[in-house]
C-alpha cells in the first residue's frame, strides 16, 4: 500500500537521490482497528507518505541528509478516530437525528442530513415529517436505488447500498478506477525558485488558504500548521454549520468567513489568493468558476500558487459532480456491505473510523509537499485532485483478517501531557502518530471557533 501511494508522489521520476533510505523509516505501537480490510494499515501508509514528504522537504530547505521517520500504528487509528480529549466538556454530537441507514424494500441506504438544506430535500422527497420513525417507514416504501436518484436530484445527499463487485460494474466504479490516487497538472515554471529555510519548521514562510470543511481538507491542514504553515480557513458565511467538527479539525488555524459574492469580501479574497503560496479546496468542479475563482481564475491572480483540490465521487464520470462524504462513498464503493458480510449481518457495516477522510487528507497533505519540494527546486508548479472514491478504491484491494481484534480505547498513556486551553475549555490531545527528525509538530493556535478571525495572513 505504502508504494503505492509513494509512486503516484513520485512525479513518475525514477530519480535515485529523490528516495528515502528505507532503513530510515519504522513502524511502532500495537493493535488493529477491527475491520475487514486493512484499516490501521491505510492510516499507518498515509500518515507515513506525508511524513516522508515533509522529510525531503526539509531535506531540501536545509540541504542536510534525510533522517528517521517513524509512526505509531496505535496512535495514526487514534487520529482517524478523536485526537481531542475534553477535560469538563463534551463535543456536539456528529450526526443529526435523521442521518443514517435505513432499509428500502430491496437493500439500504444511508442519508447524509448533517446539513439543514440536505436535510430537507430528503424530507421533500420522503414526504415525511421531520422525525426518525416517521423517515424509517418512509423509506420503507422506496427501491434504494430510486430513492438515492430522487433525493440527488432534489439536491440532497444519499448512497444506497452496493457490493464491491457491483460498484466494480457500475460506470462511475469504472471511472474511478481509471483515475490515479493524485493526479497531477503542471503550469509550466515561475521565477524565482525560493528555499525556505527555518530548523525545524520548514513550512514557517508558507501561506495557506483553506477553503474545506468537515474531514479530509482539513486533516491536510491541520498537518501542514504542525510544521508552521500559515493556514487560513475560510467558511462561507450563509451556509450550514460545521462547528461538530471545529475542536478536533481547527487546530493550529485562524479561521475566518467570507462571502464570494459580496464585492468587498471578493476583493479580500483575491488580495489573499494573491499571496498565498497554496489554495486548498474541496468543491465540486466548476463550483468556484460560477464565483469567479476556479483554478485557472486564482492562478491568473498568482502564477505561483499551487491547488490541491479534493471531490467525492472522483474528478471524471457522471457522478463527478455529486455531493458525497465518506459515509455515502463506503456505501456506494462496497466497503460497508462487505463489513456486514464479513461480520454476518444484516445491517450496513462501515469501518470503524472514517478512513476514507483522514487518509485522503493526509495525501493531500503529501501532495501539497510533494509541490512545494518541486517547485523550490526546479520552479515548476503543479496541481493535484484527490477523492475519497479513489481512497476507497484502494483500500478495498487490502481486506484484512482483524474484524474480530479488539483496540483498546484511548487511554492516559496516549495522550500528551500538556493542556490545550481551548475556547470550550481544556482539553488534551492523543500524541501525534509521526516523528520526523528535524521537524517537530507544534501547533501555533489551540482548536476555536468557526468564522472568528480576520481575513489576512499572520504578521
Amino acid at each position: 500500500m505504502l508504494q503505492h501511494i509513494l509512486n503516484s508522489l513520485s512525479l513518475g521520476r525514477q530519480d535515485d537521490g529523490d528516495k528515502i533510505d528505507e532503513g530510515c523509516l519504522s513502524v511502532v505501537g500495537s493493535g488493529y482497528l477491527p475491520s475487514c480490510f486493512e484499516t490501521t494499515r491505510l492510516a499507518t501508509c498515509s500518515i507515513m507518505a506525508a511524513a516522508i514528504s515533509l522529510s525531503k522537504l526539509s531535506k531540501l530547505c536545509e540541504n542536510r541528509s534525510s533522517g528517521r521517520i517513524q509512526v505509531n500504528r496505535r496512535l495514526a487509528s487514534l487520529w482517524f478516530d478523536q485526537s481531542i480529549v475534553p477535560d469538563g466538556w463534551q463535543l456536539p454530537p456528529m450526526w443529526d437525528e435523521i442521518a443514517g441507514d435505513y432499509r428500502c424494500r430491496d437493500g439500504w441506504i444511508r442519508l447524509h442530513t448533517n446539513a439543514p438544506h440536505h436535510r430537507k430535500c430528503a424530507l421533500k422527497v420522503l414526504a415525511c415529517k421531520d422525525d426518525r420513525t416517521d423517515v424509517e417507514q418512509a423509506v420503507k416504501r422506496w427501491d434504494s436505488g430510486a430513492l438515492e436518484t430522487a433525493i440527488v436530484e432534489a439536491g440532497g445527499c444519499a448512497a444506497e447500498m452496493l457490493s464491491i463487485h457491483q460498484w466494480r460494474d457500475h460506470p462511475q466504479g469504472r471511472a474511478i478506477m481509471a483515475e490515479s490516487l493524485i493526479a497531477w497538472e503542471d503550469h509550466g515554471v515561475v521565477d524565482n525558485q525560493t528555499l525556505m529555510s527555518l530548523p525545524g519548521k520548514p513550512l514557517n514562510k508558507l501561506k495557506i488558504l483553506d477553503l474545506t470543511r468537515v474531514i479530509a481538507g482539513p486533516v491536510a491542514t491541520r498537518f501542514l500548521a504542525a510544521y508552521g504553515a500559515d493556514v487560513l480557513r475560510i467558511d462561507p458565511v450563509d451556509l450550514w454549520d460545521d462547528s461538530a467538527n471545529a475542536a478536533e479539525m481547527t487546530l493550529g488555524k485562524r479561521c475566518t468567513g467570507l462571502d464570494l459574492r459580496v464585492k468587498e469580501d471578493s476583493d479580500l479574497f483575491i488580495e489573499l489568493v494573491s499571496n498565498a503560496d497554496v489554495l486548498v479546496h474541496g468543491y465540486r468542479p466548476g463550483a468556484l468558476d460560477g464565483l469567479g475563482f476556479g483554478d485557472q481564475q486564482c492562478r491568473s491572480l498568482n502564477t505561483k500558487l499551487i491547488i490541491v483540490s479534493l471531490s467525492a465521487y472522483g474528478w471524471s464520470g457522471l457522478w463527478r459532480y455529486r455531493r458525497g462524504f465518506d459515509s455515502l462513498v463506503q456505501m456506494s464503493s462496497g466497503i460497508a456491505n462487505a463489513g456486514m458480510n464479513s461480520r454476518g449481518i444484516d445491517t450496513p457495516c462501515p469501518l470503524p473510523v472514517q478512513a476514507l477522510d483522514h487518509a485522503t487528507g493526509y495525501l493531500m497533505a503529501a501532495a501539497v509537499l510533494t509541490a512545494l519540494a518541486e517547485r523550490a527546486e526546479s520552479g515548476r508548479i503543479l496541481s493535484a485532485r484527490l477523492s475519497l472514491a479513489k481512497t476507497a478504491e484502494i483500500l478495498s484491494h487490502f481486506p484484512s483478517d482483524s474484524i474480530e481484534t479488539e483496540f483498546a480505547t484511548c487511554g492516559d498513556a496516549d495522550l500528551c501531557s500538556s493542556i490545550e486551553e481551548t475556547v470550550w475549555g481544556k482539553a488534551r490531545r492523543v500524541r501525534f502518530p509521526v516523528i520526523v527528525d528535524g521537524c517537530r509538530a507544534d501547533w501555533p493556535y489551540a482548536a476555536g471557533l468557526l468564522r472568528s478571525a480576520l481575513p489576512s495572513w499572520r504578521k
